[in-house]
């Protein structure tokens, strides 16, 4: 009998060769959008640490400079809300993001370019409609792209880490460094390269769609969803209650965390009487904290639920504010404020994970834009204000209370969600299906 050969077709995938590519694509995927969030924050972090420089040549007050940070979170939170719909009406996200890229880029470096504060104000709120397109869209890709096992990681590591690590520990060592040898125009003009080649790289390697296709990870409660028609509109996507939720614990921890780094040197400075060289350390220990509850907060909710690691993560976080005020030893306060400075890792959750296991592909971008842009626009722009208001006239602890209020609000609002971690609800169903089969066996005995 003959042998009968059988060949596979070259341009024919296997399944095993599309798990392999869709597992490759993911990791790539996440070091791109890893780098290229973190450099937002790079730039949005470089104008604080660098404002002492820049005060000596312009005679910037402290208003000035307060509205500098306002500004840009401002224009960041309108941004989000406009081009989250946008590339769900287009259906495009790749193309919106590479601009972005390039366009904050631009901006940040056409600082170091500035004569004075109305051109420092007018760099620095293009800037924020540059950056503030980045955060949905990059999400958006990522959790398309992401096996279930790993969503919560990817989206904490992206979100969470990547910000921790640029903006929190590089930053201030980078733009200080090159602004002590070279001054601060070169540092901020310098901000440009590393966003050009990240742009390049988008435009390389990133795909509108993952090989295999894009992973579906809406809840079961989430609107239907069709081929064609109509995307779902605002009004819709606001009909979820997890949505609704998770815009007002953004409002509120946008509080904690704008309000804790604006305040925390100063208060440090002049009201614990800490040298600078202490601050910063103190001030590194934030750094340390975000990168770290950056990616294990999001990995314990795909274990636990998102529900109670909210919950449990919030409670934590109100206690970082406290202990600058009630903590004397500073090395004391380093470890407690990297024990305690867990809310960063819950922003990937309210801001990205939850939402997009709740609503529709269609609908992804624009319920992140939402949570994004209204919690900036609160927290981010108003908060400060408010905040910097009550320190002139109840005194600077009464930020630290302020901060501590906003994570506490989280924690009340955390009772209201409704579960979506896959793993979770698939142990509910395993439980509730062996539970009827139990009965009913029972019930057959009986009779």
């Amino acid at each position: 009998m003959s042998r009968i050969r059988t060949r596979v077709r070259p341009d024919v995938e296997t399944p095993v060769a599309t798990y392999g590519a869709a597992h490759r694509y993911e990791n790539r995927l996440l070091l791109i959008l890893f780098l290229a969030f973190g450099f937002v924050f790079f730039d949005r972090q470089a104008l604080p640490f660098l404002a002492p420089y820049i005060s000596k040549d312009f005679h910037l007050s402290n208003t000035e400079l307060g509205t500098l940070s306002g500004v840009l979170a401002l224009t960041w939170a309108l941004s989000g809300l406009v081009a989250g719909r946008l590339s769900d009406k287009l259906g495009k996200r790749k193309p919106i993001l590479i601009a972005a890229v390039v366009l904050f880029s631009c901006f940040s470096a056409a600082g170091g370019l500035m004569t004075g504060f109305l051109g420092l104000l007018v760099a620095r709120a293009l800037m924020g409609v540059a950056e503030g397109a980045v955060l949905p869209l990059a999400q958006s890709m990522m959790v398309e792209a992401s096996r279930e096992s790993r969503r919560g990681l990817n989206m904490g590591l992206l979100q969470g880490s990547s910000a921790g690590l640029m903006g929190g520990i590089l930053a201030p060592l980078i733009v200080v460094w090159i602004a002590e040898l070279h001054g601060w125009r070169t540092a901020l003009l310098l901000t440009i390269v590393p966003g050009l080649l990240i742009a390049a790289w988008i435009a390389k390697s990133v795909r509108e769609a993952p090989p295999g296709g894009r992973v579906q990870v809406a809840a079961a409660d989430a609107l239907p969803e069709t081929t064609a028609g109509p995307k779902p509109s605002v009004r819709e996507v606001l009909g979820h209650r997890n949505i609704i939720l998770c815009m007002a614990a953004a409002c509120c921890y946008l509080t904690w965390f704008i309000v804790i780094v604006t305040f925390t040197p100063t208060y440090l400075l002049t009201i614990k009487g800490f040298s600078p060289s202490t601050m910063s350390a103190v001030m590194t220990c934030l750094g340390v904290g975000w990168v770290l509850w950056g990616f294990l907060t999001p990995a314990v909710s795909d274990r636990i639920g998102r529900k109670p690691t909210m919950i449990a993560f919030s409670a934590t976080a109100a206690l970082c504010p406290l202990a600058m005020v009630y903590v004397s030893d500073p090395v004391v306060l380093g470890l407690v404020v990297v024990l305690t400075y867990t809310g960063l890792g819950c922003f990937t959750l309210f801001m990205a994970t939850i939402p997009a296991e709740t609503v529709p592909h269609g609908a992804l971008a624009t319920a992140l834009g939402l949570v994004m842009g209204i919690g900036e626009l609160a927290g981010g722009f108003l908060a400060p204000v408010i905040a910097g208001r009550a320190s002139d006239v109840w005194g600077l602890q009464t930020a630290m209370f302020i901060s501590a209020g906003g994570a506490v609000a989280v924690v009340l609002l955390s009772f209201g969600l409704r579960e979506t971690a896959p793993r979770v609800l698939r142990r509910r169903a395993e439980r509730a299906t062996a539970a009827v089969g139990s009965g009913a066996v029972a019930a057959g005995a009986a009779e």
